[in-house]
């Protein structure tokens, strides 16, 4: 057995080492299976075979545009055709995918796209002003807009710029895909809010973003009779990379560009859909449909939930219509979900409350993790007693290569060799984590992270604002909502409405205050604010 242990001669050649990316889930897709249906959108229906030939024309329509390897293509667009084709599309044309959310407001989507140094923009017609508005912000270079119409839906093309249909005509079908050369290269770049006014850049590689598609595919069981419905924002971590995964299984993509208790109804009885994630929110919604909107179908549909806990209330709701629920839990950096509830057969057998209770909790590490656990300030674990807290920290190619034009925070990050998430949690004797806290003061309002620091800088603009601290206010239909506490100058009047009001004018709708509360606010000898007590006093409203 000695020769196992000399490696003389054992090098990687193209016979043995292939860089790993998530394009030769698609590519495999077109050789196999090229008439199996791809995506549903709307009334038009595609197969793996075309889908790979449009992304194809694409790639090449990008390179004739002057798209180089490692250049920028941004995009915001909801989860529409165009935004899936774009997965593969711009990968193919050796660029890097950059997701924009599109409930941003114009000055933050002019940073992104400045910042990221995008070379093309791929705008979906009802977010078109916001892209032109953005573009007159921006120093320096523009990138070329392309439009993406949406008359289905009420959105024609304008005609100011090329249309995607028409730029994908400009395509040649005969591109060759420029396929990594090391698996450790850029594939997408996605901004997350954190805990700053300023989004940070967080870069995917294809290394990363593969295996985390061949740890869903195991996690969630898919077939290649999966029917996935898009219902995570393909802007949030690429979708969880699930729209990477599927082509991997020969499964089927059905978008959902409006998420509205119809629409989820609508797919899975019309379209037979099994599978599709999303925030609490969505189950809320699912659970208190109106009568008119559901409609019956006879199969299980598996859902993945992450963002903040389900409430027991929903999940009693939810399991009996249909749907089996599973809490995950990731951030941005970490591609999506890392952990899961994984369950187990003798809760079953539990009260209800308890079953809930554990489905609270944010779980295990999938298989494509080397550890998630819960470490305290010395880097040391957590006894797993339910009681000692810490913070989440993991291990593993499926975290993020690091924040874009940031390597301050993206040492932070990674300091003694773990991904720092930031949120504070234990775990119990079975080594399930549960959070408790988070160390930033994001709040999660609806799956999107809303930064308290953002939307304070705003407020302490307004002539009439003194001090203001903004924290979390549950909210049974969007998890958390900001809630704003403000102390007046002397003086000085203004009123909730008009807080409210100047505030949305600067920012997303999501990231407004929903309520206002007029107080002096509590500080410690130092004069910094304590949050804390307004949370108690969140707790009290």
């Amino acid at each position: 057995m000695g020769w196992l242990k000399d490696e003389t001669g054992l090098d990687k050649n193209a016979a043995n080492f292939v860089p790993l990316t998530p394009l030769s889930h698609i590519r495999r897709a077109n050789r196999l299976f090229p008439e199996r249906t791809s995506v549903v959108h709307a009334d038009r229906r595609f197969t793996w075979g075309q889908t790979f030939e449009r992304a194809t024309r694409f790639a090449s329509a990008l390179a004739r545009n002057g798209v180089a390897p490692g250049d920028v293509v941004a995009t915001v667009i909801p989860n529409t055709l165009a935004q899936v084709e774009a997965s593969w599309g711009v990968p193919a044309a050796g660029a890097i995918l950059n997701t924009i959310n599109v409930r941003l407001d114009v000055g933050t989507v002019a940073y992104i796209l400045e910042h990221g140094e995008a070379k093309v923009v791929l705008c979906d017609t009802q977010f078109l002003s916001v892209v032109e508005k953005a573009l007159t912000q921006m120093n320096g270079p523009k990138p070329k807009v392309v439009e993406v119409a949406a008359p289905e839906a009420g959105f024609p093309a304008t005609g100011r710029h090329v249309e995607y249909e028409d730029f994908l005509d400009s395509g040649d079908p005969g591109f060759d895909w420029i396929i990594p050369e090391d698996e450790w290269e850029s594939l997408a770049l996605n901004y997350t809010s954190g805990t700053t006014g300023r989004p940070k850049g967080v870069v995917y590689s294809h290394r990363g973003a593969y295996l985390h598609t061949m740890g869903v595919a195991v996690a969630w069981a898919l077939t290649p009779k999966t029917r996935y419905l898009t219902i995570v924002p393909l802007f949030h971590c690429n979708n969880w990379c699930h729209t990477w995964t599927m082509p991997a299984v020969g499964a089927t993509i059905v978008t959902c560009r409006d998420i509205t208790a119809k629409a989820i109804y609508d797919a899975i009885a019309d379209e037979g859909v099994t599978h599709f994630g999303g925030a609490p929110i969505v189950l809320g919604m699912i659970v208190n449909a109106k009568e008119a909107d559901r409609r019956a179908f006879d199969h299980t549909v598996e859902v993945y939930t992450a963002g903040a806990p389900p409430p027991a209330a929903v999940l009693a709701g939810i399991e009996p219509l249909g749907f089996h629920v599973c809490q995950v839990y990731g951030l941005t950096e970490t591609y999506g979900h890392i952990t899961e509830t994984l369950w187990k057969d003798e809760w079953e057998d539990k009260p209800d409350t308890e079953r809930y209770a554990i489905k609270a909790r944010q779980g295990v590490g999938h298989a494509d993790m080397e550890e998630v656990t819960v470490l305290d300030d010395r880097m040391q674990q957590v006894p797993w007693d339910g009681e000692a807290v810490g913070e989440i920290m993991a291990r593993g190619n499926v975290v993020m290569k690091g924040y874009f034009k940031n390597p301050e925070e993206t040492a932070k990050a990674f300091k003694g060799g773990y991904f720092h998430s930031g949120d504070i949690a234990f775990q119990h004797p079975d080594g399930y984590i549960k959070i408790t806290d988070r160390a930033k003061d994001v709040i999660i309002s609806g799956g999107e992270n809303v930064s308290s620091v953002e939307v304070e800088d705003v407020l302490m603009h307004h002539p009439a604002v003194a001090l203001c601290a903004v924290v979390a206010k549950p909210d049974e239909k969007w998890g958390e909502v900001p809630c704003a506490f403000v102390e007046l100058k002397e003086g000085a009047k203004v009123t909730e409405e008009e807080l409210i009001a100047h505030t949305r004018a600067q920012l997303a709708g999501f990231k407004t205050p929903k309520k206002v509360v007029f107080t002096e606010l509590p500080k410690t000898s130092t004069g910094k604010i304590q949050k804390f007590e307004l949370r108690k006093m969140v707790a009290d409203l």
